[in-house]
């Protein structure tokens, strides 16, 4: 008979497989610590279930793949210490870096919009985008869906508005579009923000 652990001890097994590779200490701490994420969102939401949850967490190749790449970063870059590596960190940027980078893109624009206001614009909006697909806080659909809503979506109205000149006439609608072209984006770095892993 199966218990309601199991698919939590089958994706720890995974996990476990998957990171055979790394040094016996580290892989226990691994699993350690998404063995703790799961009994605290677990605890957080015990309506969800337990598949949601490990959903979120991610595949079990993925988490192996991005703890063995820490590792070998950390050995090459940082010296032993007491012969026990240091553990592996869950992220090398903070989650609010890319939120803020994409959302403040289109402001900075707004405010600056001569040289080089639109060139740091874009830069922060790709800079952002960068970061959020290649952290570690959140899930490839939840990554997906912020890159869409906060930099795709929107650089590609503005850049059919100014195409084709078929965009609000007047300051006023224009400052609008843009209003609301700003709550989309910081909207979508709020939820991001709320859904993100610790």
């Amino acid at each position: 008979m199966k218990t309601a652990a199991d698919p939590v001890r089958d994706y720890l097994s995974a996990v476990e497989r998957e990171a055979s590779a790394l040094p016996a200490d580290r892989r226990q701490e691994l699993l350690a610590d998404l063995a703790e994420h799961i009994e605290v969102t677990r605890a957080e939401r015990p309506d969800a279930a337990i598949g949601e949850v490990l959903a979120e967490l991610g595949d079990p190749r993925t988490i192996a793949a991005t703890a063995l790449a820490e590792a070998e970063n950390g050995a090459a870059g940082a010296p032993a210490r007491g012969g026990v590596g240091a553990p592996a960190r869950r992220g090398k940027v903070h989650p609010l870096v890319p939120l803020l980078m994409l959302t403040f893109s289109l402001p900075f624009i707004m405010i600056f919009p001569t040289h080089p206001g639109p060139l740091i614009g874009v830069l922060f909006r790709i800079t952002g985008a960068v970061l959020l697909c290649t952290s570690v806080h959140w899930t490839a659909v939840q990554k997906t869906t912020g890159v869409m809503l906060t930099a795709v979506l929107p650089t590609a109205v503005m850049t059919a508005w100014n195409l084709s000149s078929g965009g609000p006439a007047g300051d006023g609608p224009a400052l609008l579009a843009n209003l609301a072209t700003v709550a989309l984006m910081a909207g979508t770095a709020a939820w991001l923000w709320r859904v993100r892993r610790a």
